[in-house]
């Protein structure tokens, strides 16, 4: 079985891909809470967000990285 470490880059022919622009539903969440997910319970701080993936998955989406990482359609 392949094992790969977070702090090591394997020497493999890496190709680059991007993420599709899929829209999905999200809420930003005031105060602790916890989502049941597809993996078991996640916890969210004050101020992350709750999504609705495109198969109707909830999950917790730390509000830094969602700054980094999601843009909110008009």
């Amino acid at each position: 079985m392949l094992k790969f470490l977070q702090n090591e880059n394997p020497e493999l022919d890496f190709r680059t891909a991007k993420k599709k622009p899929i829209a999905i539903k999200c809420v930003q969440i005031d105060e602790p809470f916890e989502v049941e997910t597809m993996e078991g319970t996640m916890k969210g701080k004050a101020g992350d967000w709750l999504m609705i993936g495109v198969n109707g998955e909830k999950y917790a989406c730390d509000r830094e990285i969602f700054e980094k990482t999601y843009m909110l359609c008009d």
